[in-house]
């Protein structure tokens, strides 16, 4: 049944174009023997073509009474033209009627945009050769098209797989315009009138229409954008699966890191410097004991094409941020789990072990830049490694099941472990640390602290020539849980951080206890703490959060815990809001780089619009519920819900009278809103997408929605005239939209990359200047491109840092900084947009397209702007 409609489609669709093409050209002949009597039969004269869209004719030995014939048979004042537009105008009319019925068959083909068969095409011309043979005896024969051949049907081309290469001619890329009738536009009018250009996503056509202002798309250049981004600010921490990466500097800084980024943040001076130069998530850190070179190791990661790329160590000196060494690249498998620098030669030597199956340890000259020794070290997880401050031949690591006391001589290295004896054996050494007296102190998964010193070997159990052995000299119980982290103070007091009763306790010399508090619950356990100043310390903790406070005055947080897609920035002020999977609304201080505040939900948010009133910020939730909140009280002002599946896109309209609410449902529900915000009454419903919502965005007058669904569908809607989908998509080519957040439409599609599917682009966003558009990628880049961007393999200034796919970006409201999003690195990137002289004209040079409309005067942007003068 679906391929006897798409055969029957095909041919109404062919017919159509044909008899336009007919009538198109009787009427020019018609219209020249009027105005040429003396024209000889069986010639014609091309006339002068003045408007750039009108069909050029094409020369046709067509007799004078066929005309004259088709004339008569029409009703009095009506001409021919007009009559053929109307017959067609009918049958589009009656197809769109029967368009509900055809989609039930049809699962993911739009019907605006199928193909038409070759076969059919050749058949039809070779009817139309035979009948003008027939019709015109020896006149000569003439083409009826100047066009290219059509394009090949999806299913026998190469747009099969992700999105095909977007090229011109007869290729992917159709432009298709008026006087080539062998392309079949989707509708009669963009035959006549326009062009349009369709794309490839994995095998299925999507055709956007070019601006009517747009002269010669051909000759359209896509430049890079005078727009440069310049990482300003970096928020979070990454505690959920590492340790030991919290460090104070003499300088006063902070040094940690969170996705691909080092970050050395200045305590009291409150600025950030960041180290860019890994290529994938840093995992591991360790401070030389100059304390200004640092070590950081990388994850192996994978690039754009999904091969694996290299892990390696960086050395670099923290002042001047400049690359000294590239330790290991070629070496080590999968990542680096941990660093130490030597501490007894003045640091040169560095111990690594890599992700490995074996976890191979390795030491390193890295002044030289040579590998002295490599040996397998355990099949289980480790968690740490150092040298004896005392003696670099003597290395300690600890993880699963296991203490390793290690011994380098004559270019080998051996191991012995730890002996429990009388002590019950814990499943995990977390960590460990070197006292003043040059004991080894070990937290482990029971919540104890053991003390190892070395002994004489017990020759009754190890036998005869046994040497000395390091066991356990002294058991301290400390926490409930496992103890996470140990950090010696200078005057040999021990700070200890628990996991499951997150406690920090303060032990004296002799691991008696001085102090204790407790952090947050919502904050996690503590995974790492760096002293201040001696009373002052910063707590890495397992939800990502980085707290700063004391034990008399309690502590302080930051961050993300989990994953992020919901991100919103305030129409008139340097403020933008958070939200994802950990259940928390956070909103920022752009300027300060602080957090203003934070609440926790009661289900996951993934998406979030302010009001253009700046009052209040809707938060889209996992299950179909959506919340209102003030933005000054905090509390929920409105609590709705609209389906019981996720919600993935809010939008208010520019005047913010209504608010749009896209589903996973397939539906977008519209609210009329009143009150400041405070009040929403359902308006309707848009239906008529085949797949879940994906991106939305409204027209300047608020009156229009354009709209992405996971099938990668374009469709607009009428709101204001009751929520009606606009079947001729051709109308809306002209139309100019308050914000452009859709990932796919005309103005953005040279963003897509060549061999990306329809899932390799997250989000993207367009600056409110209308002069750049920002793209968050599933390859942890943020792109920045020109806009508007309509030609494929349009260049673009790329940027690293995150180190998962980026989910989000958003412009602030003056285009000052842009705010990026990471998945699971829970990272918010905020970049400083940096303009080149040649960037104060707003206009592109090689575009010619609708200007656009001044903000209205209520817009409470434009208010607030007027008031700062």
């Amino acid at each position: 049944m679906e391929v006897r409609l798409q055969a029957q489609e095909d041919e109404i669709t062919l017919l159509k174009s044909s008899l336009a093409d007919a009538l198109r050209k009787l009427r020019l002949h018609d219209h020249k023997a009027h105005s040429v009597p003396s024209l000889k039969a069986g010639t014609s004269e091309r006339s002068t073509q003045t408007d750039p869209w009108t069909p050029e004719p094409v020369r046709t030995p067509l007799a004078a009474s066929k005309s004259l014939c088709l004339e008569d048979a029409l009703p009095e004042g009506v001409s021919l033209m007009e009559e053929a537009l109307n017959k067609l105008h009918q049958e589009t009319q009656e197809e769109e009627n029967n368009e509900d019925e055809r989609e039930k068959d049809r699962s993911w083909r739009s019907v605006v945009e199928e193909p038409i068969q070759p076969t059919s095409i050749r058949t039809l011309q070779q009817q139309q050769s035979k009948s003008s043979e027939e019709s015109q005896g020896s006149a000569p024969q003439t083409p009826t098209s100047s066009s290219p051949a059509p394009p090949k049907e999806p299913s026998s081309s190469p747009h099969t797989g992700p999105l095909s290469p977007i090229m011109e001619g007869e290729k992917t890329l159709c432009v298709q315009t008026a006087d080539q009738t062998d392309l079949i536009l989707p509708c009669m009018s963009s035959l006549l009138l326009g062009q349009s250009i369709k794309m490839f996503i994995r095998g299925r056509p999507i055709t956007m229409y070019i601006p009517s202002n747009i002269q010669n798309y051909d000759e359209l250049k896509m430049d890079l954008p005078s727009e440069k981004l310049e990482l300003d600010w970096v928020y979070g921490y990454r505690g959920r699966d590492c340790r030991g990466n919290l460090y104070m500097l003499p300088s006063g800084e902070a040094v940690y890191f969170l996705a691909c980024v080092v970050v050395l943040y200045h305590v009291t001076k409150r600025t950030q410097r960041h180290y860019r130069k890994h290529t994938d998530c840093v995992r591991c850190l360790a401070i030389h004991p100059d304390k200004v070179l640092i070590a950081s190791g990388q994850t192996a990661g994978v690039d754009k094409d999904g091969k694996p790329l290299q892990p390696f160590v960086h050395i670099w000196d923290s002042t001047t941020l400049v690359t000294l060494q590239q330790i290991g690249l070629g070496t080590f498998e999968r990542g680096v789990g941990s660093v130490a620098f030597s501490n007894a030669d003045a640091g040169a030597f560095l111990c690594v072990i890599d992700d490995s199956n074996e976890h191979m340890l390795s030491v390193w000259d890295w002044n030289k830049n040579t590998k002295v020794v490599e040996v397998k070290s355990t099949n289980e997880a480790v968690f740490a490694v150092e040298f004896n401050p005392a003696d670099t031949n003597n290395i300690i690591t600890c993880g699963k099941s296991h203490v390793y006391f290690w011994t380098l001589s004559a270019g080998t290295l051996t191991k012995k472990q730890g002996i429990f004896g009388k002590y019950k054996k814990p499943k995990f050494i977390m960590c460990f640390v070197f006292s003043l007296t040059g004991d080894v102190l070990t937290g482990d998964s029971e919540g104890n602290i053991l003390t190892w010193g070395k002994s004489a070997a017990d020759i009754k159990t190890l036998g005869k020539g046994a040497k000395e052995t390091f066991q356990i000299m002294k058991q301290t119980r400390a926490h409930e849980g496992s103890v996470f982290t140990l950090c010696v103070l200078q005057g040999g007091a021990l700070l200890s951080g628990g996991g499951k009763d997150r406690r920090i306790i303060r032990w004296s010399a002799d691991l008696a206890p001085e102090r204790e508090c407790e952090i947050p619950e919502k904050y996690g356990a503590v995974r790492t703490i760096a002293d201040v100043d001696g009373e002052e310390l910063l707590v890495g903790t397992t939800r990502n959060a980085i707290l700063r406070g004391t034990f008399s005055d309690g502590f302080v947080a930051t961050g993300h815990v989990d994953e992020m897609w919901g991100l919103a920035t305030h129409p008139f002020q340097n403020i933008f809001l958070t939200c994802g999977n950990d259940k928390q609304v956070c909103v920022w201080n752009a300027e300060e780089h602080s957090l203003s505040w934070c609440t926790t939900l009661e289900e996951s948010g993934l998406c979030a619009d302010f009001s253009p009133s700046g009052a209040v910020v809707s938060v889209g939730l996992s299950t179909g519920r959506w919340l209102v909140l003030d933005l000054q009280t905090r509390e929920v002002v409105s609590d709705l819900i609209d389906g019981n599946e996720q919600l993935s896109v809010i939008r208010y309209s520019p005047d913010g009278s209504f608010v749009a609410v896209g589903s996973h449902d397939n539906f977008i529900y519209i609210y009329s809103v009143t009150e400041g915000g405070r009040r929403y009454t359902r308006f309707g419903k848009c239906t008529g997408h085949s797949s879940f919502i994906t991106h939305l965005d409204w027209s300047k007058d608020g009156k229009y929605i354009m709209s992405n669904s996971g099938d990668y569908e374009i469709l607009y809607w009428d709101v204001t005239g009751g929520c009606k989908l606009l079947r001729n998509r051709y109308e809306s080519k002209d139309r100019e939209w308050a914000s452009y957040t859709c990932v796919l439409g005309f103005h953005v599609m040279g963003v897509w990359l060549e061999g990306s599917d329809g899932t390799d682009i997250n989000a993207l966003c367009r600056s409110h200047s209308e002069r750049v558009v920002a793209v968050a990628d599933d390859f942890c880049k943020v792109h920045l491109f020109q806009y508007p961007c309509p030609k494929p393999k349009a260049p673009s200034h790329r940027y690293e840092g995150h180190g998962s796919h980026v989910t989000n970006v958003r412009f602030t409201h003056c285009d000052s900084h842009l705010l990026s999003l990471g998945g699971k690195d829970a990272c918010i990137l905020q970049w400083r947009v940096k303009r080149s002289g040649a960037a104060d004209n707003k206009d592109h040079p090689n575009f010619s397209l609708p200007p656009s409309t001044s903000t209205s005067s209520s817009d409470p942007r434009n208010q607030r702007e007027k008031e700062l003068g």
